[in-house]
């Protein structure tokens, strides 16, 4: 029986969805002002106008590093400006927030979420770009952002569920197979391999690092790992804890489930939480479209040196992204 490195968890970031029940505690309802600099600062900017809410995004910054680890910025007119001065403000917001990195092997900085037909089985294929449920997951970042520009017909619905309470349940149930989890595993890089890097890296699921427990994890990739010969194949021990974490993850006491609105942006700290999103039905003529961003933010945790696989530098304020050439 193996013990777990990290001790149990507490704070603020630590939460079941019972403690979320309230949105008015994770929601930033723009006023007329903010709204009213956003436009600006995207129609313009030189013109610095987002200067003007830096203090209140700092506050943010704080609250996804430290806080809660998440929260939607609601009240943006994304159907009355259309969709490039949203996309627009919405990068606007994230340069101060922090630092954008590429998400993708074409450097996108802004990129797309939306279903665009993709095949499953092709195994280069990321599961945003497909209609169907994606799973609790993390991206290989510090802050993820999203901004809607168009709602599903059906589903689609944003999931949120806290690290630190997963590992508090199952070192209630099972230490050794919360001990598991701290062992590297492979995950697919789905083809976004940096030169000289194996096609996947050995990263695992949860890390204990300055007394602070950061989880990376994306399920269907560590599955689909082992197509290559050389990735290390999952004992059935990590199996089984892996099993146990996606059980506790999908359980309605511990996730928060939201339905972004057109003109909602949601942050979320990846280092504390994982994401999910519902599969959804597009609307006939106008689909589902949300907006992303992958942020290195000033004044987060540092990483353990492992995530240099992924990540390349782990500078803070300046690590994450995608880069493969």
């Amino acid at each position: 029986m193996t013990t777990p490195p990290a001790p149990r968890q507490s704070g603020a970031r630590v939460w079941r969805a019972a403690d979320m029940a309230d949105p008015s505690t994770w929601t930033w309802q723009l006023d007329d002002r903010h709204v009213d600099l956003l436009i600006e600062a995207a129609a313009d900017p030189a013109s610095r106008a987002i200067d003007a809410m830096r203090t209140e995004i700092m506050a943010l910054r704080e609250r996804l590093i430290e806080g809660r680890a998440f929260e939607l910025v609601r009240g943006f007119p994304a159907r009355e400006v259309g969709p490039a001065a949203s996309a627009a403000a919405f990068a606007a917001l994230g340069n101060v927030l922090g630092r954008p990195r590429s998400q993708n092997a074409s450097g996108d900085l802004l990129g797309h979420v939306r279903n665009v037909g993709a095949d499953l089985r092709d195994p280069t294929v990321r599961i945003y770009q497909t209609d169907r449920r994606q799973t609790f997951h993390t991206d290989s970042t510090d802050v993820v952002g999203l901004m809607c520009l168009e709602t599903a017909a059906e589903g689609g619905e944003s999931l949120l569920v806290s690290a630190g309470a997963i590992y508090n349940e199952m070192l209630d149930r099972s230490p050794d197979l919360a001990a598991a989890l701290f062992e590297p595993v492979a995950t697919d890089r789905r083809g976004e391999v940096p030169p000289g890097a194996d096609p996947f890296f050995l990263i695992p699921v949860l890390s204990w690092h300055r007394a602070e427990l950061t989880v990376l994890y994306q399920r269907q990739y560590i599955e689909s790992a082992e197509r290559f010969d050389d990735a290390p194949r999952l004992t059935d021990r990590q199996r089984s804890a892996l099993d146990l974490f996606d059980d506790i993850a999908n359980d309605p006491e511990f996730h928060l489930r939201m339905e972004l609105q057109v003109g909602d942006m949601q942050f979320v700290h990846n280092h504390s939480l994982l994401h999910d999103r519902t599969a959804f039905v597009d609307r006939p003529g106008s689909p589902r479209h949300l907006l992303r961003l992958w942020l290195s933010v000033p004044g987060d945790r540092e990483l353990p040196p492992v995530f240099r696989q992924r990540y390349g530098s782990i500078e803070v304020g300046n690590r994450g992204g995608i880069v493969v050439g």
